[in-house]
């Protein structure tokens, strides 16, 4: 459930095209009506809104945007304007090639979609960057973690809520005796079972796992496994089971101790403002027993904080 606020009388495409040409000019940028408008408007409006500023004034929006706009809230906004497999594919290609590689993004991205949705972005990641993500993931990824997002990102997975319980008592004996009953650990058991059941199906391995040995699977993972290797199979599994509380920790993580980690922050709100946004924020108030939006509030500041607040759902125009 999204939490994007889109107001119940829109101005035109053009109209707002020309509104954010006007908050561009003079001396310095009116930051506030771009997020007026653009954090107001959802992921096919914004593209209008960019098709009508270029016929009009035969530029890019988003380079525009780039020019006028600084720090937290250009990267926050650059991010929100694409829609959301070409926003994925964007930020995993940087993940995986930019100037500084961070696996733990690819990972938490590659793994807390769809099957649906990894093809789609895949595709587009093909066409705009001319690249294969599996080679990408080839060049930088090693090991483990390399095995299970490339078996993740090809195998195509049922989306439905049907499970078939024989095979979910099967692959959970089958996890168990390649984890803790084994010295050391049959990692490619893992990846072959996290990366071929459906959501559904995993959720049920991991309640059979419980049933039949008092523990978790999760408990599991986290004694078996270790670095991204481990944040993968745990991304795969919580957001087969709850995907809402996966993305509430990682926001609490993101806001813990001293400063904020602005990069997940975004990542996570932007990339959730038109999905699920809702149901983290109900999970995160249930687990910390705090209202995301005064967390959010309390660590953040100025344009960065009212555009994250607006995608929120905690103002409205």
């Amino acid at each position: 459930m999204a939490t994007l606020s889109v107001p119940p009388v829109l101005t035109s495409p053009r109209d707002d095209a020309m509104a954010l040409y006007r908050a561009f000019k003079g001396f310095g940028c009116d930051t506030a009506e771009v997020i007026n408008i653009l954090a107001h408007r959802n992921a096919m409006q914004r593209a209008l809104i960019e098709q009508e500023y270029k016929t009009i004034y035969s530029e890019e929006l988003t380079k525009r945007l780039a020019s006028e706009l600084r720090g937290d809230i250009e990267r926050a906004i650059l991010l929100w304007m694409p829609d959301p497999a070409v926003r994925d594919a964007t930020v995993v290609r940087k993940a995986l090639t930019g100037d500084v590689i961070d696996l733990k993004a690819a990972t938490e991205v590659i793994c807390s979609r769809t099957s649906t949705q990894i093809q789609h972005f895949k595709q587009i990641y093909h066409a705009k960057f001319r690249a294969y993500l599996e080679h990408d993931i080839e060049y930088q990824a090693t090991g483990d973690l390399k095995k299970l997002l490339l078996a993740y990102a090809s195998a195509p997975r049922y989306e439905g809520p049907e499970v078939d319980r024989a095979t979910a008592e099967h692959d959970a004996k089958s996890l168990f005796k390649a984890g803790e009953k084994k010295l050391g650990t049959d990692e490619d058991t893992f990846i072959r079972i996290f990366a071929e059941r459906s959501r559904a199906q995993l959720a049920a391995v991991s309640s059979a796992y419980h049933s039949m040995y008092g523990s978790s699977l999760k408990k599991a993972i986290k004694s078996e496994t270790s670095g991204n290797f481990e944040l993968g199979l745990l991304t795969v599994l919580q957001c087969a089971e709850n995907p809402g509380k996966y993305f509430a920790k990682m926001l609490h993580k993101a806001m813990k101790g001293m400063g904020s980690d602005d990069t997940t922050l975004t990542r996570v709100i932007v990339t959730r403002a038109e999905i699920d946004l809702q149901y983290i924020k109900a999970e995160y108030q249930k687990k910390y027993g705090k209202s995301l939006n005064d967390v959010v509030h309390s660590e953040t500041s100025s344009h960065y904080r009212t555009f994250l607040l607006s995608l929120l759902g905690a103002t409205h125009r």
